[in-house]
Formats: C-alpha cells, sequence, structure tokens
C-alpha cells in the first residue's frame, strides 16, 4: 500500500550543485528510487557555469509505473497496457514515451542519450536507478530534501494532483498544467494523495537589493500568448519578466512542420522537457530526432534549433536564466 507522500522545503543547510544534473524519480510499492541522469560537464573558464547558475531537473513519480501506448509517433509499437483514451492526461506521454525503456529492452547498450561538452539529450531508456540525497523516505511518504534557502525554486506539476501549503497555512491545489514559483527563504511544503509527476528546477538566486521576489500560482491556459515577431510558434512566459527574477519558463508550441526561424547562439542556458510531440533539435552539429519524455541541457552559445514533425502539436517547457 503506497503511503501518502509528504515533501517539505524547510531548513537551509544543503548546500548548493556545482553543476547542474537531471534526476528523475519512480515510486512503488516496494522502494523509491531515483534515477540520476548524469553530471553536466565543466566548460572552459570563459563559460564555466557557477554555483549561482545551478540547475537541477528533477521528475519525480510517485505510483506505479505503466506503460505506453504507440500511436503515430516514430514507430509503431504493440501496447504493453491497455490505456483508454479517456484516462490519458494532457502530458501522458512525459511518463509513457513511445520508444519506452520496456520496449528497448530486447536492445542491449541501446540508448538515445548524448552527453557532450555543451550540450546533453537524456532519454528513459537510459535512466540510471539511483538512491540520491535530493530525496528522503522516512517511512510515511517520500520527503523531497530542503533546499538551501537561498534557492527559487518552479514547479510544473505533468500528471496528477499535488497540494501546495505555504508557512502561513495557504494551500492551492496544483493539477497538470498549473505550476509555481516558491521564492528563497519561503517555507513550503507538497502533498500528494496519489499518483503525480512534477517537474522541479531550482536556481540559486541572484537577488537585488530591495527588489524581493513574490510567489506565483498559475497555470498555462491562463498565460497570454505572446508575440514573437518573425517566428510562427506560440509563445506563453509563466515568471514575469520584471528584473527581480533571473530566470523564465517558457511553453513553446509547434505545430507539424513548423521549425524556429532563428538559429539561436546566445548566453542564457537552458533545460528543456518535451511535454508533446516529436521532432528534429539540432545541438551544436548534431542532429537528433527527440519525442515527449526527451529532456535536453543547453550550455551558453552552444548552436540550437528545433522543427516539429509528426501528426500532433509539439510542446516543450523550456528554462532560460537571464543574469
Amino acid at each position: 500500500m503506497l503511503c501518502q507522500p509528504s515533501f517539505s522545503s524547510q531548513s537551509p543547510n544543503l548546500g548548493t550543485a556545482q553543476s547542474s544534473n537531471f534526476s528523475y524519480a519512480r515510486r512503488n510499492t516496494e522502494q523509491i528510487s531515483i534515477t540520476r541522469f548524469s553530471r553536466f560537464p565543466s566548460l572552459p573558464p570563459s563559460r564555466r557555469l557557477t554555483m549561482n547558475h545551478a540547475l537541477a531537473i528533477i521528475f519525480t513519480t510517485l505510483s506505479l509505473l505503466k506503460m505506453a501506448v504507440a500511436e503515430e509517433e516514430f514507430c509503431s509499437v504493440p501496447s504493453i497496457v491497455d490505456s483508454g483514451s479517456n484516462s490519458k492526461h494532457l502530458y501522458w506521454k512525459v511518463t509513457n514515451p513511445t520508444l519506452s525503456p520496456s520496449h528497448l529492452q530486447d536492445l542491449p547498450g541501446f540508448t538515445r542519450s548524448v552527453y557532450k561538452q555543451d550540450h546533453a539529450l537524456i532519454t528513459p531508456e537510459s535512466h540510471d536507478h539511483d538512491i540520491g540525497s535530493l530525496f528522503d523516505n522516512t517511512g510515511y511518504g517520500l520527503t523531497l530534501c530542503n533546499v538551501p534557502c537561498e534557492d527559487a525554486r518552479f514547479i510544473f506539476v505533468v500528471q496528477g494532483a499535488v497540494t501546495l501549503t505555504n508557512v502561513s497555512g495557504i494551500s492551492h491545489k496544483l493539477t497538470v498544467d498549473s505550476y509555481a514559483y516558491l521564492p528563497p527563504n519561503v517555507e513550503h511544503s507538497l502533498k500528494c494523495d496519489g499518483s503525480a509527476t512534477l517537474v522541479v528546477f531550482e536556481r540559486r538566486h541572484a537577488s537585488l537589493e530591495n527588489q524581493p521576489t513574490e510567489q506565483i500560482v498559475g497555470s498555462t491556459d491562463q498565460q497570454p500568448l505572446l508575440e514573437t515577431p518573425g517566428e510562427v510558434f506560440q509563445l506563453r512566459k509563466l515568471i514575469p519578466t520584471s528584473i527581480p527574477y533571473d530566470f523564465n519558463i517558457h511553453i513553446m508550441d509547434f505545430q507539424p512542420g513548423e521549425y524556429l526561424n532563428v538559429k539561436e547562439v546566445h548566453y542564457n542556458q537552458h533545460g528543456l522537457l518535451l511535454l508533446e510531440g516529436q521532432g528534429i533539435y539540432r545541438l551544436g552539429d548534431s542532429w537528433y530526432p527527440v519525442q515527449a519524455g526527451d529532456a535536453i541541457w543547453m550550455a551558453p552559445f552552444v548552436p540550437q534549433w528545433y522543427a516539429a514533425l509528426g501528426k500532433s502539436r509539439s510542446r516543450y517547457l523550456l528554462y532560460k536564466d537571464i543574469t
């Protein structure tokens, strides 16, 4: 029987990762395990990420693993679990990718994951199951260990629902496509009564004197579409663009056949999770087929470009540092 998960953030003494990493956790009836993808490579001194730019992406799954039902994606694969269309949540492909680990179990040594100095593509079949320091099993549920009080945290719900409660006792229920931004030094807890999948970004906050950030709770559909001169994709920004906020989260939508006009090369670091669809992502001089559930890290100044393929919309969630 599953215990009720409980997440908390109170103590400031955890330290800060010196380089970014992706982690993915699954909860089942026997154990709690975390998949730590890989530690991002060090950059040359002129481009090295500092502790203030540490980035963690955590995909937290608190239920039994469900297998994918293949439709019109990269290849036709027979269903392992009959998952009716009525039970599919908006981003079901993130946790049920077309090319899931179970589909590739007869291909020993195969992975689409790539790790290079200026970018990384992390795909589901290469997840490494490991009990890591970010999570703690208290016997009563799953506790997200405390992050340093100087860190800001962004939470996005991919599947299920969680309840966010701050130190004042004010609670918000976050459902699929909902999110929360939590400033530094804000105690809070997350609780889940059933199954939930979260994406969590954490970053050491570069604060400005007398310009604090505020807690934000919202959902993607509440945010207006913004103009994208010279581009065809749809853009929403989930965090205010005002000066106190030192990173932003973008939701970007592409219809099949649409692509980025600009071939980006800039100082911003990115972390990306493909929520829906499939396409081709250029990173440096490499071109990668990608699908929902794939995560990407992009160092500053790496050439990057995306084109949406397939028969359905591509949507990805993009972290972008500003300072």
